[in-house]
């Protein structure tokens, strides 16, 4: 983290226009500080300071640049220095670039690149969209396991400069497919002239390039590795994926899933980059959604018509029964969804679910409803309230919330086993959406146990 001296100093440097002083200031600095310096930048400046910078450092923080400026940049330079940038860019990152931008534009930028990155960048963007394939890079280190130690390092030696990451080696076969993963470490402490089979254990764990981006995420997770192997169907080794590129998906995915959890499709851009129709369209949408299932509950409330014309006190409760079992659903859906992104929790655990659910959906609605119950006997007591059945009155809202919150909580935690039992997202039963359903159910249920209760008193 650059102190605010330095980012002051390079402030005045760019007015100044002192850029051999600044040349020498920038050259040492990690690629992700001279990001952030040059984000806030306007687009010219941006391209000035750009250009001070050696071609691999250039190459670095372009790939630590917004989507945004990264577009805007290539715009403010010349071909020559686009070409540069987009050869020096690791496959990996220059995909990502790439696969953002129209179709026109990424074969302009393929025509910019040698035919050894333009053959590489292509074959990546051949694969489907949120495949493995398009994380990879084919920038790795491979050794054989007849090689001796001494002669696997001068071949690490020869051709890991250009590596993505070199802690970890990968051992082929003959055919060129995977056989194991060594850490760098296990080569580097062992003896030179020991073979590379003799450290071997045949346990290694590796994705296919045809691997869902989700599916990545959660190996990384259990293996936790900053890089594993890419195979292809006959599984010989075709690339790596490194862990910053997963923690990208994993944003990714995190902020659809919320997103999707508020009501909303998700967003395909930035809040503050994304076009006011298209977010209205995609809010839009899941809104009429509620909006028509909300009708639903003036149609259970209309069918109940008499007993709330019979006992208007009814009608003050409303509000509260149905709120907690929306609350009460709204929260069991959030746990499971995201208890289903992490692996907590699989299709197969539905029965376990929902006997957690229950207990705790007994628990909760009892611990609610005794409040609920207290705070009508005691208006009752203390302000003459609710009239001469306030002690049945009381107990209706009572019992009332502990079926309430108990159809919540089961309606919560198993619509979204049913969502991924055909093959939909979870993430699409939002609290909303959850709270809508409970609304109306809960209305039912409320209004069946005051005609049970009150019967015959103020019904």
């Amino acid at each position: 983290m650059l102190s605010t001296k330095t980012i002051v100093d390079f402030q005045d440097l760019i007015k100044t226009r002192d850029f051999g002083a600044l040349r020498e200031q920038i050259k040492n600095w990690s690629a992700g500080d001279v990001a952030d310096l040059m984000e806030p930048l306007p687009a010219d400046q941006e391209a000035v300071v750009f250009r001070l910078l050696p071609r691999e450092q250039a190459a670095a923080v372009f790939s630590y640049l917004s989507d945004e400026r990264q577009e805007e940049l290539l715009k403010a330079m010349a071909h020559e220095e686009v070409a540069s940038i987009l050869n020096a860019m690791s496959p990996d990152d220059r995909t990502s670039l790439l696969e953002e931008l129209p179709a026109n534009v990424i074969q302009h930028m393929l025509n910019l690149l040698s035919p050894t990155e333009r053959a590489v960048a292509a074959q990546l963007l051949g694969y489907a969209e949120d495949s493995v394939g398009r994380l990879m890079t084919p920038d790795f280190v491979r050794i054989r396991a007849p090689w001796t130690v001494s002669y696997a390092l001068d071949h690490i030696r020869r051709y890991g400069v250009d590596s993505e990451t070199m802690s970890m080696i990968y051992v082929i076969d003959e055919d060129g497919k995977l056989i194991d993963d060594l850490r760098i470490r296990q080569i580097l402490l062992a003896s030179p002239d020991a073979h590379v089979s003799d450290l071997m254990d045949s346990r290694f764990v590796s994705l296919k390039a045809t691997d869902n981006r989700e599916t990545a995420v959660q190996i990384f997770r259990d293996a936790d590795l900053i890089a594993l192997p890419v195979t292809d169907t006959a599984n010989a080794l075709i690339g790596i994926v490194t862990v910053d590129d997963i923690l990208d998906v994993a944003e990714e995915e995190a902020t659809e899933d919320i997103q999707k959890m508020g009501g909303s499709e998700a967003l395909d851009e930035p809040y503050m980059k994304i076009a006011i129709t298209s977010m209205v369209r995609k809010r839009a949408t899941w809104l009429v959604i509620l909006f028509v299932s909300e009708m639903l509950t003036a149609t259970a409330m209309g069918s109940f018509e008499n007993e709330i014309a019979k006992a208007v006190v009814l009608s003050i409760f409303v509000p509260l029964v149905i709120s907690s079992g929306g609350n009460s659903g709204s929260q069991a859906s959030t746990l499971i969804i995201r208890a289903m992104a992490l692996g907590e929790v699989r299709l197969k655990d539905w029965w376990r679910v929902m006997r957690r659910e229950i207990l705790s959906g007994l628990s909760l609605g009892t611990i609610l409803g005794v409040i609920g119950f207290i705070r009508i006997s005691a208006w009752a007591l203390l302000f003459k309230s609710y009239g001469p059945h306030w002690f049945l009155l009381a107990l209706t809202v009572g019992i009332a919330l502990v079926g309430i919150v108990l159809w919540g909580s089961l309606s919560g935690s198993m619509l979204p086993f049913l969502l991924r039992r055909f093959g939909l997202d979870p993430a699409t039963s939002s609290a909303p959406f959850v709270a809508t359903l409970v609304d109306v159910s809960g209305l039912i249920i409320y209004f069946s146990v005051a005609s049970f209760i009150l019967h015959g008193t103020l019904l």
